[in-house]
C-alpha cells in the first residue's frame, strides 16, 4: 500500500478506534494494516509521532491504545502560584483535572501535557472530581524565563519573576565566565531552559539576554514585556506591507458604505491617547435621541492570511503598559490609516441606536460607513464643555450627548 503521513495516521487511529480492538504492539498493528518492509519502518515513525502528539498512548508490553482507554488526558496545564494546577482537556465538554503540586513534575504554566488520571486520589474522593499526574510534556508554552541573576559561592543562578515557577535556574559552569562579563548579580535576565528531566533537580539554562539592573528606570516594564513574551517589534515583511497601504481612500472602497462625512462626529479619549479607533455622535430627534458609534474598519486594510493578518492574530490585541503601548498593528495603521483622526476620511463600521425620552433603547441598525471626525476631544475637554454654557456647534452637540 502507498503511505503518506496524514493518511497513515488516520489508518492507525481507525484501527485503535474499532469496537473490537484489543491492545496491539507495533508488529501487530503493521500486520493488521498489511504493511511490509520499509512500510513497517514508516509505521514505527508514525507511532512515535502520534504518541508525541498525544493522539495515542503506549501501555505495558509496548502496546498502543487511545489515551482515554489508558486513563490519559491531553491538554493545557494551568498552574496556580500556590503550586497546584489544573489540566484543561482538549476533549470538548470534559471537566478540568486537578493536579497536586507534587504531581506536576517538570510541567510549566501553559505547557501542553499528558496527564494520567487517578480516580481514587484523595482530591477526587473529597471533591468529587478527577485528579491526575503529569507524565509527559508534549510541547512547552515557552522556552525562556525572566528572573534576577544571583550568585552563591560556586555558581550563578536565576530566581524567576513568575511565582508559579518555584525552582531557581542554574547557569551551568561552562557559561559562568560569559555571564560574568555580560551581566551582574541583581540584573534582570532572560534564561533559555535546557532539558529539564526531574522536578527534584533544579533546571539549568543559558542567559540569552541581559535586560539590565533590576532597580534601573524602565527595567520593570522591559521585564514584563519579556516575561509575557510580548512582541515588541514587528517583522520586516509586516512593516513593508503596512508601508504600502495608501493614506487615501480609493473610490472603490466607498462602494456599499453610508457617507457620514458631513455628520458631526467626534472622538473622546484620554489626554495621552495616540490612536483613535472609535467615535460617536448624538442627535436629538423626535421622541428621543439617536446615538451613532463608529469603529475603525481595520479589516478593510488587512487582507486575510497576509503578513499583517498573521502577525495581528499572533498578538491578539494591543497591550497598554504604564509607559508605552505595544500595538496589534504597526503604527502606520494603528496611528495612521485606521485612526479616526479629525479632518480626514476614514472607513468605519457603525451602529445607530434610537433611545426614547426615558433613555430606553428602542431599535438598532448596523452599517458599513465612511466618516470624517470633526474634533478630537479628551475626557477633560468633554467634561469642561458639559459644565459650561453652549457657545458653538461643538459645545452644543457635546452637551446634547450629555443631556
Amino acid at each position: 500500500m502507498s503511505l503518506n503521513g496524514r493518511k497513515l495516521w488516520e489508518q492507525i487511529l481507525a484501527v485503535l478506534r474499532r469496537k473490537d480492538y484489543r491492545p496491539m504492539d507495533k508488529t501487530e498493528i503493521g500486520r493488521e494494516l498489511r504493511l511490509k518492509g520499509r512500510e513497517r519502518v514508516i509505521l514505527r515513525q508514525n507511532l512515535r509521532e502520534l504518541e508525541r502528539a498525544g493522539e495515542i498512548a503506549r501501555i505495558r508490553k509496548n502496546r498502543y491504545v487511545l489515551p482515554t482507554e489508558a486513563d490519559l488526558a491531553t491538554g493545557k496545564l494551568s498552574i496556580h502560584q500556590a503550586g497546584y494546577g489544573f489540566l484543561t482537556s482538549e476533549e470538548l465538554g470534559e471537566p478540568d483535572i486537578f493536579i497536586a503540586a507534587e504531581n506536576i513534575g517538570t510541567g510549566m504554566h501553559g505547557d501542553r501535557v499528558v496527564v494520567r488520571i487517578s480516580r481514587d486520589a484523595p482530591y477526587g474522593r473529597i471533591k468529587g472530581r478527577r485528579e491526575g499526574r503529569v507524565i509527559r510534556i508534549l510541547e512547552r508554552a515557552h522556552d525562556t524565563i525572566v528572573g534576577t541573576l544571583q550568585r552563591s559561592r560556586n555558581f550563578y543562578y536565576v530566581v524567576p519573576d513568575d511565582p508559579r515557577f518555584v525552582h531557581d535556574i542554574y547557569v551551568s559552569p561552562d557559561r559562568d565566565e560569559r555571564v560574568g562579563t555580560s551581566a551582574s548579580v541583581g540584573d534582570k535576565v532572560v534564561v533559555r531552559l535546557d532539558a529539564w528531566e526531574s522536578r527534584h533537580v533544579n533546571p539549568e539554562g543559558e542567559i540569552v539576554e541581559v535586560i539590565g539592573p533590576a532597580s534601573a528606570p524602565g527595567i520593570d516594564m522591559l521585564s514584563i514585556i519579556r516575561k509575557y513574551h510580548l512582541r515588541a517589534e514587528f517583522p520586516k515583511d509586516v512593516l513593508d506591507q503596512a508601508e504600502r497601504i495608501s493614506e487615501r481612500i480609493d473610490v472603490r472602497q466607498l462602494e456599499g458604505r453610508e457617507d457620514l462625512r458631513k455628520e458631526f462626529i467626534v472622538t473622546i479619549d484620554p489626554d495621552d491617547a495616540r490612536d483613535f479607533d472609535d467615535a460617536i455622535q448624538v442627535e436629538k430627534i423626535k421622541n428621543g435621541w439617536r446615538l451613532g458609534v463608529h469603529i475603525a474598519d481595520v479589516a478593510a486594510y488587512v487582507e486575510p492570511e497576509s503578513a499583517l493578518d498573521r502577525e495581528a492574530r499572533r498578538r491578539g490585541n494591543s497591550v497598554y503598559l504604564p509607559d508605552r503601548v505595544i500595538p496589534m498593528l504597526p503604527e502606520r495603521l494603528s496611528n495612521g490609516v485606521c485612526s479616526l483622526n479629525p479632518g480626514v476620511d476614514r472607513l468605519t463600521h457603525s451602529v445607530f441606536v434610537h433611545f426614547d425620552k426615558n433613555g430606553n433603547a428602542k431599535s438598532a441598525r448596523f452599517a458599513r460607513s465612511v466618516i470624517r471626525s470633526a474634533h478630537r476631544l479628551t475626557y477633560k475637554q468633554a467634561y469642561a464643555i458639559l459644565k459650561s454654557p453652549p457657545r458653538d456647534q461643538l459645545t452644543i452637540r457635546t452637551r446634547c450627548a450629555g443631556s
